[in-house]
């Protein structure tokens, strides 16, 4: 029990770098000496020491003989930073405690192996379904090169997302509103369509205390956002990305002069290829994407089958309304039987209000 105790600690300290390690992973590490936390650490931010290095670093007696507990796999690569296995070694740490193996092609099991080589004892495993929660995201990014995408909207009971006069705000109470800004905060980026541009001049940054705004990302096939909107108004306070099928240079310029950048992504189905715009954004080292966009865009998203997770915010009231908007519009499915299958369906309580977040299943037919 008191193994677990340790790698707890190393959890809650892995989570205070959430939204400023992007694209690494969120790592703690506690260090433990005759019972006693003699140094702890966590990845502060990217091109930071890691987790493991800064708790050795912030060490209050030597670290030699002891055990460490680190929630990811130590790395053995030269990145942004040296190795944390050749620091764990010449501390001389005698044991690891690990909970989540490293995905990445340059560590998978080689940290682990490169310890035990040199004589540390590995326990590997401890809390590993708490510790691979955190980093869902990372792992993700690193199989595929591209962003995790989660599907966010606020609807009421009868499963409206606006009046039918378009209003919207606000659906959700405040502690909801907060719970949105915090993956704001916590995701690269925030991805909305044109239509949203139009209808809500939204500003798309995060206004909480000591975080980072997410990478705008407006889906603009034929290039129709304002040049007066907020977005576009802001871009040299906050990364702004335009994905559009518009290759005039010309009618760029307009933006690219305001500080956006733009990516030319090429048509399916008339509007730009989403899942081509992943494979773009994922080499541009965006890992994650908020998506809050409206029903075509939603629909859209989820027929590229470029959405891993749902986020639907439910209030307790109801607008009515036979041409009030729904979180997903399109053609929808002809047969209940070709529904997008949900699963590991989470149902948080946020004060009146309540979150059912999913995970979203791809059948062959759909992809």
């Amino acid at each position: 029990m008191i193994d677990k105790k340790y790698m707890q600690i190393a959890l809650e300290l892995a989570k205070k770098g959430c939204g400023f390690v992007n694209p690494n992973p969120m790592v703690g590490a506690v260090i433990v000496k005759d019972n006693e936390i003699i140094g702890q650490g966590y990845h502060q931010a990217y091109g930071m020491f890691h987790g493991e290095r800064n708790a050795i670093k912030n060490c209050k007696k030597s670290p030699k003989g002891a055990t460490i507990y680190v929630t990811l796999e130590p790395c053995c690569h030269y990145g942004k930073t040296p190795p944390c296995t050749q620091a764990i070694i010449e501390a001389g740490i005698s044991k690891v405690v690990i909970g989540s193996s490293d995905s990445n092609p340059l560590v998978g099991g080689k940290g682990i192996e490169e310890l035990r080589n040199n004589g540390v004892e590995v326990v590997e495993g401890l809390l590993k379904t708490e510790c691979d929660d955190l980093n869902e995201v990372f792992f993700h990014y690193i199989k595929t090169k591209t962003p995790y995408v989660v599907m966010k909207y606020a609807m009421t009971m009868d499963g409206k997302i606006a009046t039918y006069t378009n209003q919207s705000k606000w659906i959700t109470g405040e502690v909801s509103r907060k719970k949105v800004h915090e993956d704001r905060h916590k995701y690269s980026g925030i991805m909305v369509g044109v239509g949203t541009v139009l209808i809500d001049d939204p500003i798309l940054n995060c206004r909480l205390d000591n975080s980072k705004n997410p990478t705008r990302i407006i889906c603009d096939t034929n290039l129709r956002t304002p040049i007066d909107s907020k977005v576009v108004s802001t871009a040299h306070e906050i990364p702004t990305i335009i994905a559009t099928s518009e290759g005039d240079k010309d009618k760029q310029k307009a933006y690219t002069d305001k500080g956006c950048r733009i990516i030319v992504v090429p048509k399916k189905n008339e509007h730009i290829d989403l899942k081509e715009l992943m494979f773009i954004l994922g080499q541009k080292e965006i890992n994650s994407i908020l998506l809050e966009g409206g029903g075509t865009l939603n629909w859209s998203a989820l027929n590229h089958g470029i959405v891993n997770k749902v986020q639907a915010y439910i209030a307790p009231k109801i607008f009515g309304g036979i041409n009030a908007k729904s979180p997903v519009a399109g053609i929808g499915v002809d047969n209940p039987q070709n529904s997008f299958y949900l699963k590991n369906t989470k149902v948080i309580k946020i004060d009146e209000d309540v979150l059912i977040e999913s995970e979203v299943v791809y059948q062959c037919l759909q992809e």
